[in-house]
């Protein structure tokens, strides 16, 4: 499994829904409630994202923007205008890869990692529901932030979890880290896997993720034993045998130091 696959599967989207907005005149859309992840397409017309600290994006037909980190927004303008406006939950809300995403990544509507197809899909389910259409929805919002992914690497960011899987090695390394989280790494091991040196790996995975590889490790596996514990109802002893803790102690003080809470209270 490669890293971004991983990753869509851990965020693990869900209680998507989706509006159908069309406006005449002046217009105002606020999203900011807390947890909640925006996906918008201008179907027709044109308006402004606004982030509410003074940044605006201004948005045409055929746009399509996601907020992955849950920052409030407003949609805003003049009309005529159409929208498609979603929004998702993704229960594991301080997972790392969230907080080294960019604020807004915009997909394209055509070209060769077109969302235009995902968007028709969920307009018409949006407008038209049917039975199984909560299932749909939730499948077509997977495939439209993979392809909204897909298209920011290629934009060649510098920094950030999107940039890091442009980089072939520190690619590698992600996508071992997240298949198997509970393995035995140090930074020894996922220098291995990087075939890099010691320092260059170090650094370099640094540079991009804005932390060691160790503390991304620790995180990574806290978001899975949160799952473990509070979604499959796994004991506490299981769920830090099976993520490499030598003790049921010495996971529990882990646990505690990176979330600030008991294994415990979570499950």
């Amino acid at each position: 499994m490669d890293a971004l696959t991983a990753v869509v599967d851990e965020l693990h989207f869900t209680h998507v829904g989706y509006r159908w907005l069309e406006y005449d005149g002046p217009f105002r859309v606020p999203f900011n409630q807390d947890g909640l992840r925006g996906v918008h397409a201008v179907t027709a017309g044109e308006c402004d994202l606004d982030l509410g600290d003074g940044e605006t994006t201004r948005l045409v037909a055929g746009d399509v923007v996601i907020l992955p980190r849950g920052d409030s927004h407003s949609l805003v303008g003049t009309g005529p205008c159409t929208l498609l406006c979603g929004a998702f939950v993704v229960p594991a809300t301080g997972h790392p890869v969230l907080t080294a995403l960019p604020r807004v990544v915009v997909a394209p509507s055509s070209g060769p990692l077109s969302v235009g197809p995902l968007i028709d899909a969920l307009g018409a389910e949006t407008t038209s529901p049917a039975d199984g259409g909560d299932v749909l929805l939730a499948r077509l919002s997977d495939a439209l932030v993979v392809q909204a992914f897909r298209f920011h690497m290629q934009q060649s960011p510098q920094r950030g979890w999107l940039a890091a899987l442009r980089d072939p090695d520190i690619s590698r390394v992600l996508t071992a880290i997240h298949s198997d989280p509970g393995g035995e790494w140090d930074i020894a091991s996922l220098t291995r896997v990087a075939r890099m040196s010691r320092s260059a790996f170090s650094a370099r995975f640094t540079e991009l993720m804005g932390q060691s590889a160790m503390r991304y490790v620790t995180a990574i596996r806290m978001q899975r034993a949160i799952t473990l514990l509070r979604d499959e109802r796994s004991t506490v002893a299981a769920v830090a045998t099976r993520l490499g803790y030598a003790s049921e102690a010495a996971f529990a003080a882990a646990f505690k130091r990176v979330t600030g809470e008991t294994p415990g209270s979570i499950r």
